[in-house]
């Protein structure tokens, strides 16, 4: 769509002085009557009429492009910048300049591109680079302002929006035991502790109606001349729980060759773990501990996996006044896994409040090791030290009143606690 001369192109410097030039020249000419200072003016003059005789009625239309695949932190990014001239007169001169996400790495985007456009054509401009960190990530807003004429007019910028890059996070080894504590399910992977078809024997009975004859043990029921059959427990589904704490981000964030903050462990972490328990047939969810509370529904398949790379990026830290998850929310036969930093007091008492209402719940410590608050005064070495005491303490009595910790290190991190949460819940209860 065009746009009329005023509102888009403007006259230059470079026509201004060209203007004053010729005036002064004609002026100076006629009154000391010097024809030599006419003939001087006239070059100016008639460059300048030639120039103007035929002027851009359209602005540059300018293009982001950017990769829509699949991209993890690490992978490569092909993003560009494409200027198209839809006017008759072609531009002596385009000048573009763009913005990017700091954590797109991106081949010569920190300067400006001088190029010449044709009429009714387009010139392209590509910006190869690199995604360091996962999120959504943008190229642009990006800039161009165009010279017609003999430079004699330019158009006011024009500027177009940022295209957005989703960048996923790097899906972390992981694997788990198959003890789960409870699965609800009606078909699934895991051994349930309910009598049914499935691949597990759970002993010997006797004959009852409607058990199936190839079930009959032969060998118990010849020794005690009753009909005997083996039973089974049923495989069933799980459901798993990721609780992300988000109350708060330390740690320095470094992309996918540097230092993870608290956010970058954690995402990544319920990644890892939300890929292993889709690819056995659970049932995932996700919650945020955070003031907004975003929440995930529990499904299964490969298409549940891309909505769980999809809602992780929208992971923002997100402080909270009042603590909002409450027990009832969350169903009672579910794994609830609680990727936490354990630094504020309040995901403590969640997790405290979790186990008490009879919640399978296990924490994982997304702290990175080397994480320090900055150096202020001479007593903040102290200070981080007590702090880190106190949180040794914290670790304690959550593991006194039963809620498993385990630092996160990627594969096998929480085989030990799943067995030690598996063995709980099937022992029997007292009355």
């Amino acid at each position: 769509m065009t746009e009329p001369t005023a509102g888009v192109w403007a006259p230059t410097r470079a026509l201004g002085r060209t203007v004053l030039l010729t005036g002064l020249l004609l002026l100076l000419g006629v009154a000391l009557g010097r024809v030599d200072l006419v003939l001087l003016a006239a070059p100016f003059a008639i460059g300048a009429a030639i120039n103007l005789h035929r002027r851009p009625r359209a602005a540059p239309e300018v293009t982001i492009t950017a990769d829509e695949e699949h991209i993890v932190e690490g992978g490569e990014v092909e993003a560009g910048i494409t200027v198209a001239n839809p006017d008759v007169i072609g531009y002596d001169l385009v000048v573009v300049r763009t913005r990017t996400s700091p954590w797109l790495r991106l081949r010569h985007a920190d300067r400006p591109f001088a190029i010449t456009v044709p009429s009714d054509g387009w010139a392209a401009i590509d910006l190869p680079g690199e995604a360091l960190r996962w999120g959504r990530q943008d190229v642009g807003p990006a800039a161009a302002r165009a010279a017609a004429c003999g430079g004699l007019l330019s158009c006011r910028p024009i500027v177009t929006p940022a295209r957005g890059v989703r960048v996923y996070p790097v899906t972390e080894p992981f694997n788990a035991t198959e003890a789960m504590p409870a699965a609800a399910g009606l078909v699934g992977a895991h051994r349930s502790r309910r009598p049914g078809e499935g691949g597990e024997l759970a002993g010997v009975r006797q004959f009852a109606p409607g058990d199936r004859l190839r079930r009959i043990d032969w060998r118990v029921s010849l020794r005690t001349r009753d009909l005997h059959v083996a039973y089974t427990l049923s495989d069933r589904d799980a459901e798993v729980l990721i609780l992300l704490d988000v109350l708060g981000e330390v740690g320095l964030a470094g992309g996918a060759r540097g230092g993870s903050s608290v956010l970058d462990t954690t995402v990544r972490a319920a990644a890892a773990v939300a890929e292993h328990y889709l690819h056995r047939g659970d049932r995932v969810s996700l919650l945020e501990y955070g003031a907004s509370g975003r929440r995930l529904r529990a499904a299964s398949g490969r298409r549940q996996y891309l909505t769980v790379l999809e809602w992780l990026l929208d992971v923002r830290a997100d402080p909270v006044d009042e603590s909002l998850l409450l027990p009832h929310h969350i169903s009672s036969s579910a794994l609830v896994v609680v990727l936490t930093p354990l630094v504020d007091p309040r995901a403590a008492d969640m997790l405290a409040q979790l186990t008490q209402s009879g919640r399978y719940t296990v924490a994982v410590d997304t702290l990175p090791k080397d994480a320090t608050p900055p150096v202020r005064n001479q007593w903040t070495p102290a200070a981080s030290r007590l702090w880190r005491i106190e949180r040794e303490n914290v670790l304690g009595r959550l593991r006194e009143h039963g809620v498993p910790v385990v630092q996160w290190a990627g594969a096998g991190s929480l085989d030990l606690v799943l067995r030690d949460v598996a063995r709980i819940a099937s022992a029997p209860r007292g009355r």
